[in-house]
């Protein structure tokens, strides 16, 4: 039997410490510690998040891999559902990044890190070559929006993901209210 792997991926200014990361975490332990769970703090800049989201494929080549993105992490998932066989649940994914984030131009201090970082232009530019306008195989993916989304339009995730399946809850954040509801349904998407 192959290797499973989860790698759930976090958002932009998150971490593996977030609120949803460590609920899947928490459920992960207590309910499937048989499955390798991979939750890593991502670089900053894009083309050093590409370069090491490729070297993490290569280290699981030979598994069974499932992906959960948050925001920035479900672009990410996405980028990596494009090169391998997986199944992925995206939370309130940024389908366009390098739109979004053109308005978070300039210095930043994470907050689970305290680390400075500047993102630029060229940033942008490195996430839009990441860009796939349509997943190839949308029926891999799980999305998981909320319609009172701060920080993301949830329409724009809609039309991006069309023919996957969907949850969409009025209300809500951008946090996504209630994620640890869908965690056992999360798995068997992944798993079963």
């Amino acid at each position: 039997m192959l290797k499973q792997v989860l790698i759930y991926l976090h958002g932009f200014l998150s971490s593996p410490a977030s609120v949803k990361a460590q609920a899947t975490q928490a459920y992960w332990q207590a309910h499937h510690p048989d499955i390798t769970f991979v939750c890593p703090q991502l670089p900053y800049y894009p083309e050093e998040a590409k370069r090491f989201l490729d070297e993490l494929l290569q280290t699981y080549a030979d598994a069974r891999l499932g992906f959960v993105g948050s925001s920035l992490g479900g672009f990410l998932s996405t980028y990596l559902m494009e090169q391998c066989q997986a199944k992925a649940v995206l939370i309130n994914p940024a389908a366009k990044p390098h739109e979004v984030l053109s308005d978070y131009l300039g210095e930043h201090q994470h907050p689970y890190t305290n680390e400075k970082f500047t993102l630029t232009a060229e940033h942008m530019q490195q996430l839009l070559s990441m860009y796939s306008k349509v997943p190839t195989t949308p029926e891999n993916y799980w999305v998981l929006l909320q319609t009172d989304d701060e920080t993301l339009d949830y329409r724009e995730a809609e039309t991006k993901y069309r023919g996957a399946k969907f949850t969409i809850e009025q209300g809500g954040d951008h946090a996504f209210q209630g994620y640890e509801r869908f965690l056992p349904d999360i798995f068997r998407f992944l798993f079963d």
